[in-house]
Order: C-alpha cells, then sequence, then structure tokens
C-alpha cells in the first residue's frame, strides 16, 4: 500500500500577508485565514482510515482544527527556523542572504537553521509515516521540501492544498 499525503499549507497570517518570513514565531490567523482553513474541509479526504497531523505551531493547529481534523501534533513539521531574519521582509533582508535563500539547498540562517538540518528533519517524520492516507497542515518551506522530494518544486500558498503519494 502506498503513502497517500495532503500537504496543506496554514491560512493566511499577518506576517505571510505582508511578505515576512515567518518560522518558529506564534503568529495567529487572520480572519481570511480562518475562512480559507474552513473552507479546506470539502478538498481533504475523511474517514477512519485518514490520520492528520499538523506542525506544533498554533496557525497550524488553528488551520487543521478549523478544517474539521484532530491533528496529531509534531514539532519536526515547523517551518525553517529562520533566526535572525525572524520577522523581516524580502528588501529587509541583506543582500548575500538573498543569495543564498534563491539557492535554498545551500541556505543557512543566521542564528537560525540550516536547510540541511530542516530537511533531516522534515524527512525523518516523511520516513515514520506508515502507508495509508495522511492530512499533514504546515508550513510552506515543509511543503517545499516535501513537494521537491517528489519530484515538483513548486510554492504552495496559504491555505492551498497539494497531494503526493509514496509507494
Amino acid at each position: 500500500m502506498a503513502v497517500e499525503v495532503w500537504l496543506v499549507r496554514h491560512g493566511h497570517t499577518e506576517w505571510s500577508e505582508a511578505g515576512r518570513y515567518t518560522g518558529w514565531t506564534e503568529i495567529a490567523l487572520t480572519p481570511e485565514g480562518e475562512a480559507q482553513a474552513r473552507s479546506l474541509a470539502s478538498m481533504l479526504p475523511a474517514g477512519p482510515d485518514v490520520t492528520a497531523w499538523s506542525s506544533d505551531l498554533s496557525r497550524c493547529v488553528r488551520t487543521a482544527q478549523l478544517a474539521g481534523l484532530e491533528p496529531r501534533v509534531d514539532r519536526r513539521l515547523r517551518e525553517l527556523d529562520f533566526g535572525a531574519i525572524e520577522g523581516l521582509t524580502w528588501d529587509e533582508v541583506p543582500v548575500d542572504l538573498q543569495e543564498a535563500l534563491m539557492s535554498f539547498d545551500d541556505f543557512a540562517a543566521p542564528d537560525g537553521e540550516s536547510v540541511v538540518d530542516f530537511g533531516a528533519r522534515v524527512s525523518s517524520f516523511l520516513d515514520e509515516l506508515s502507508p495509508g492516507r495522511h492530512v499533514v497542515v504546515t508550513h510552506g518551506g515543509v511543503l517545499r521540501l516535501l513537494l521537491r522530494a517528489a519530484g515538483r518544486d513548486i510554492a504552495v500558498a496559504p491555505g492551498h492544498v497539494e497531494r503526493i503519494t509514496w509507494s
């Protein structure tokens, strides 16, 4: 049996709307983000054979709850720890770090986490998923890592879903 995963990015927050790097800071959903989360219920699989997961950060847990899920919380699903650039916009990030962010794989946030360590953390979660259907409510960076592993390097907007399957 395959592992089917519905990847959900949490709903809009004030920081996502402002283009701020949001890693481990607790930021609440906006009213639009809550509406996005409620609309997810019709897009996600349901039933006793579906396991729901969420990052431990409140914006993900709340998105899952508003979508009608009762998620198992896993800290490994947190966003990249952006360290010293947490809360900054692209224009506020020094040029050398912008270049590193663009390359992604080699990026290491000052006083934060490297993409290598981030990838290992997220992979450890994925490696433990049992065959079956899973809904994972998490962050943009986590989604990018998982989608890249599935051969699709795309950005997922807040409140959207992508599905991947592993054999």
